[in-house]
């Protein structure tokens, strides 16, 4: 039986739910209601509890006042997307409740998570039940009601209060009519109980193993690959060289295989040779590509060959990071938006955009990002497009702890916060651009064309893994086979009377000709609406629509 725990003991508590909790980021991930290839609920919640890690290790003692500073600091400036700063806010009552304590007791923690439970509560203009804030509302009711009378060891009354978390959680479903349709649990709750659990079990002397991730070959081989940015003296090797072998020759054995492997370390670094006798991917750095290539050619065909240099990589990566990072000359209004690709960033630049946050659906930006960006913009007044309904919660906590004036323009999708940036004047005083940026918002209607990595059912359609599906704002209006057919379903569910133009912002994984031809085959199925196209360059999503 343990009677309480001292802040040693908490630190260490801490420590287990992050790991908890990234071990069970995808698991997490998964519960997202659309079967769309980007629920990130595991996500956020794993990179804000992160930011609590990173700020506790950097604490010089192991005092409870500095571990609860640390952790409400952590938590508020790594918070991203809505999971996220509501997890935020509840860590902030916690560390709140358990600052002044020298030890803690069962009641103590109780009365910390009520703390929690308030802050989180007043952080949302219209709490949700069957969410998060409904499993550590009941949970932190049933801790009062258990410790309020009476002792309780610690061990105990995490048990107790574990128990009564997977409970709520069960009936998640039963609360929110979208949860029960698409058969899942809320994530958000799910992910606060993978944070009391990794504390629980690091109480009770647990060790919590860690989790290889299963992925396929082609992910880990995607994972592998990517170059983190080096000093332009560490780069010994200039080419970055990559390619598939296939239509792999009979003779050809797998001991063959392991000697090319071999061979490459000879001849560079970062080497990755995975594969079979079927199809064999390649990526190394290497002064030679033409000895790879070569050495490859013995073994079968070559495909898909991609030879960058490393050395004007990184100087173009530099001279980006510097241009980001450089603080702007200081001026009246600033505008920054947030968004995913290349394509879209270029359309915000060319609309005024002082600067661009990277960020979306899987990666929404934190509250320290957004904060950044409004420091390097360097404007009395400072309109942010979060662009996402995911990040406009953590625009507004950024706006919080600004020092210059903050006006989040609470615009959900891509095509919407176009719309709206377009309504921005640099000259005009902040108050008109308010106003005018605001009443742009409910001018334009958004569609979303992606693909479902799930078989669920939902919103009166039966998806199949890989079907194509079209999304409002709210949930799925069309479901195909093919990519053409749900495009044109999408429009004409979006479309009304009123409608004149549409276009389309098609993604990184869309040919521009595909876009061309889309584009063609929307004006013939609706005549009477001119039909637009752009290249936004935007992950996991084939086409983003807009229609006003």
């Amino acid at each position: 039986m343990i009677n309480s725990i001292n802040s040693v003991l908490f630190k260490q508590m801490l420590f287990g739910a992050d790991k908890m909790l990234q071990n069970n980021k995808k698991v997490v991930d998964a519960l997202n209601v659309f079967p769309v290839p980007d629920g990130d609920t595991g996500t956020n919640m794993s990179l804000t509890m992160a930011s609590v890690i990173t700020e506790i290790k950097a604490i010089p003692n192991d005092e409870m006042p500095e571990i609860a500073k640390a952790l409400s600091r952590g938590a508020l400036n790594g918070a991203r997307g809505n999971s996220g700063v509501i997890l935020s806010q509840i860590l902030k009552g916690i560390a709140e409740g358990l600052s002044s304590k020298k030890v803690v007791n069962s009641k103590d923690f109780a009365l910390a998570m009520k703390i929690g439970t308030e802050i989180a509560y007043s952080a949302i203009t219209k709490p949700k039940e069957g969410t998060i804030l409904t499993v550590i509302r009941l949970m932190t009711e049933y801790a009062i009601s258990i410790t309020k009378n009476r002792k309780m060891d610690i061990d105990i009354f995490f048990e107790k209060i574990l128990a009564k978390g997977e409970e709520v959680l069960n009936k998640t479903p039963d609360m929110l009519p979208v949860l029960k349709k698409a058969g899942v649990v809320d994530a958000g709750g799910k992910g606060l109980l993978c944070i009391f659990q990794g504390m629980y079990e690091i109480l009770v002397g647990n060790e919590i193993p860690d989790v290889v991730e299963n992925d396929d070959i082609s992910t880990a081989f995607e994972e592998l690959t990517q170059d983190e940015e080096m000093e332009l003296g560490d780069i010994k090797f200039m080419y970055c060289t990559e390619f598939f072998i296939t239509n792999i020759y009979p003779k050809v054995t797998e001991a063959d295989i392991d000697k090319l492997r071999d061979l490459f370390l000879t001849i560079g670094d970062c080497v990755i040779v995975i594969g079979d006798l079927q199809l064999v991917k390649v990526h190394i750095h290497t002064n030679n590509p033409d000895k790879a290539l070569k050495a490859a050619l013995l073994l079968g065909e070559l495909d898909k060959i991609k030879i960058d240099n490393m050395v004007h990589q990184n100087q173009a990566i530099k001279k980006k990071k510097e241009e980001q990072n450089a603080i702007q000359e200081h001026k009246t209004n600033g505008l920054i938006a947030i968004g995913a690709g290349d394509g879209i960033a270029k359309i915000f630049r060319d609309f005024n955009a002082n600067y661009i946050v990277q960020g979306g659906q899987t990666m929404n930006p934190s509250v320290e990002d957004i904060l950044a960006a409004i420091k390097r913009v360097n404007a009395d007044n400072v309109f942010i497009l979060p662009n996402n309904k995911n990040i406009i919660l953590a625009s507004e906590q950024a706006k919080a702890l600004a020092e210059c004036n903050v006006y989040v323009i609470p615009t959900k999708e891509i095509p919407q916060g176009i719309a709206v940036a377009l309504a921005y004047n640099p000259e005009d005083t902040p108050e008109n651009n308010n106003k005018k940026m605001n009443r742009e918002l409910d001018k334009i209607t958004c569609g979303q064309i992606t693909h479902a990595v799930r078989n669920t059912s939902i919103d009166g359609f039966d998806v199949k893994v890989g079907d194509f599906i079209g999304l409002d704002d709210k949930k799925i209006i069309a479901k195909a086979t093919d990519i053409k057919q749900a495009t044109i379903d999408t429009v004409g569910k979006l479309i009304d009377e009123d409608s004149e133009l549409i276009t389309l912002y098609y993604g990184a994984e869309v040919k521009e000709e595909d876009a061309a031809k889309m584009a063609d085959a929307i004006e013939e199925k609706f005549p009477d609406l001119e039909v637009t196209f752009y290249n936004g360059g935007q992950p996991h999503y084939y086409y983003l629509i807009g229609i006003e």
